[in-house]
């Protein structure tokens, strides 16, 4: 063979190692969510060639079209390949969408098919933040967990039933199927994804590079509760208001059924159906919302707030509030409150 040829060969051989990684640009789509997979993962090259290594991802951005108008135009998004012209790819992202979910999802149907066979083939699958949405729609999340963004678990419940969406979840993984929680928590998938299809070392250098937390597991200390009012039981609503409006007092499943004239096993259930947690769940995801807004704005210490919200045992607040927002009272209140900070 010809010093020609055994390059020609070297050459092929590198390629089919390399994992093809395919970006979806779908209609209403989010710039940022685009990008950042496709510069991580082109870091990630780099970092391997720089340390001897052979580049590992080929990564290419992928649409139903050569150009994908964003953001009402102000962004223009060209595809390095169509949909039709991708036979087989190794990990397919898709980004998180903007606005209207139902919206969104009825723009990019053609996308539908075309995951679900690389699926078929033995892709893995990742969506970022609401991105979910659109992953969802194939069907491949019937029966499985998923992420997604905080804000939106009760719409993404009400549209796929039968999907398990993990409250405050960083990342779920299941069946080589990948969903991340809101925002800029996808870097954790995105860190995760490197480390598994290169090493610990590797991953830890990209997170120091970009400078994102590596590890992270919970988006519960960003989250914000508002209460699950979209449904339609009136008695319901009744009672979530009077929960809400006196989040200070001590409230039990019974005075509240007593309120709405409602049993109080037919209650229990109408509220867990209605706002998918259950009573006491509320009452405390209720009293917590209220602890954190206080530790944000004032300068009152933890008995302080404790007591304002309703609990009179200091170790089952802080166990609690740690459950709900993944922090202890006192880090909650030093990461959020500046004026505690500067004292």
């Amino acid at each position: 063979m010809t010093i020609k040829g055994c390059f020609a060969t070297l050459i092929f051989y590198y390629l089919s190692l390399m994992k093809k990684v395919s970006i979806l640009v779908p209609e209403s789509s989010v710039m940022q969510a685009i990008a950042d997979p496709q510069y991580l993962f082109s870091a990630v090259n780099q970092f391997l060639a720089v340390s001897g290594k052979a580049p590992l991802f080929k990564v290419e951005l992928v649409g139903e079209k050569k150009e994908v108008k964003l953001n009402d135009g102000m962004f223009s998004v060209h595809t390095d390949r169509q949909l039709k012209d991708v036979k087989k790819t190794d990990l397919v992202f898709i980004p998180s969408l903007f606005g209207d979910m139902q919206s969104a999802i009825s723009k990019n149907k053609k996308m539908i098919p075309w995951i679900n066979e690389q699926y078929k083939k033995g892709a893995e699958v990742a969506s970022l933040c609401v991105g979910a949405f659109l992953l969802a729609s194939t069907g491949l999340l019937n029966g499985k967990k998923c992420s997604t963004h905080w804000g939106f678990q009760n719409e993404f419940r009400e549209m796929f039933p039968e999907v398990e969406v993990i409250d405050g979840s960083i990342i779920t993984e299941e069946h080589r199927i990948y969903s991340s929680g809101g925002a800029n928590s996808y870097w954790a998938l995105l860190l995760h994804l490197v480390e598994k299809y290169t090493d610990r070392a590797t991953a830890i250098l990209a997170s120091k590079y970009f400078a994102i937390d590596i590890d992270r597991d919970s988006q519960s200390a960003f989250a914000m509760f508002r209460g699950q009012k979209n449904h339609a039981d009136a008695d319901i609503k009744k009672a979530q208001a009077y929960i809400e409006k006196n989040n200070q007092e001590k409230i039990s499943v019974d005075e509240l059924a007593d309120m709405v004239s409602v049993g109080r096993r037919s209650f229990e259930r109408r509220f867990k159906k209605a706002t998918n947690n259950t009573v006491l769940e509320y009452v405390h995801r209720v009293k917590i919302e209220a602890a954190k807004k206080s530790f944000e704005t004032s300068r009152k210490n933890i008995n302080e707030v404790m007591y304002d919200v309703g609990y009179t045992d200091t170790k089952a607040f802080r166990t609690m509030f740690k459950k709900i927002t993944g922090l202890t009272p006192i880090e909650y209140r030093n990461k959020y409150n500046k004026q505690a900070m500067i004292a």
